[in-house]
């Protein structure tokens, strides 16, 4: 596994190499890099692609202490810095997604453009944030239960299939790592003011049967990004479209990396 030392973490992450344009992409909570072999297999031909593991999460390892998602856009800038990479397209799941709109907002000139897959750029509903803070709080102090595990499958996987490979690893992951990485999500900022200061080229992918984020909060990114055409949809497509329906997504990911400016 390789790592890169990056503010005082280990950032694990795997490069695919090669000449190509570089492409980088940030899981979603509770996943890691893994879940982007499908867009890797795709891509890779083409492009050079880094997925990575963020703060309380996979295989990267830091020092516990609180962290906000500007500080994990900075470890993104610092890991392409590591790599010798001036300049990238920057993208994000859900909560990678957040990563990716402050990794433009803190430094714009480094991307070149942004794949949004499924996320916001609001807050969490505010009736959800007591439910998920008692789940998390429950989940740290007597481990995850099978309701909980199934309940939040359901929320980001969406098939049975994809439930059956990533609750084991919720299972294995220690509980005390669950702490501050909720309070990472459930306290972030609104960015819906400041999308109109990204300026690169943006797509949006978001699937119909998402259960975690609703279609009218990919619309308000859309169409607060100068850069986006508005939302890629992605027909029965879950939170995770890009492992539930991947064809479609990687479809639309070609497309607009094809369109890019040299």
């Amino acid at each position: 596994m390789p790592a890169a030392e990056v503010r005082g973490a280990q950032i694990a992450y795997d490069d695919t190499g090669g000449d190509g344009p570089p492409v980088i992409l940030a899981h979603g909570f509770l996943m890691d890099r893994t879940m982007f072999a499908p867009q890797v297999e795709a891509l890779a031909p083409s492009h050079r692609v880094i997925t990575w593991d963020e703060r309380g999460f996979g295989e990267t390892v830091y020092d516990g202490e609180p962290f906000t998602y500007w500080d994990s856009a900075a470890d993104c800038l610092g890991l392409l810095d590591q790599l010798g990479i001036d300049r990238a397209v920057v993208g994000g799941m859900s909560q990678g997604g957040f990563v990716t709109q402050r990794t433009a907002l803190t430094a714009p000139e480094r991307v070149r453009g942004l794949l949004l897959f499924n996320t916001q750029a609001g807050t969490e509903d505010a009736e959800a944030i007591p439910l998920y803070q008692s789940l998390v709080d429950t989940w740290v102090a007597d481990g995850l239960s099978d309701d909980t595990a199934d309940f939040v499958a359901s929320l980001i996987l969406g098939t049975p299939e994809l439930a059956a490979t990533w609750i084991p690893q919720w299972h294995a992951k220690p509980k005390a790592e669950m702490a501050q990485p909720i309070t990472t999500l459930l306290s972030r900022e609104d960015l819906t003011g400041r999308l109109g200061e990204i300026a690169a080229p943006a797509l949006v992918v978001h699937g119909t049967a998402d259960a975690a984020f609703s279609g009218d909060k990919a619309d308000r990114l859309a169409a607060g990004l100068p850069g986006c055409d508005g939302v890629t949809w992605i027909d029965g497509g879950t939170h995770a479209a890009n492992l539930s329906h991947p064809t479609e997504v990687n479809a639309a990911v070609e497309k607009f990396l094809a369109s890019l400016p040299a």
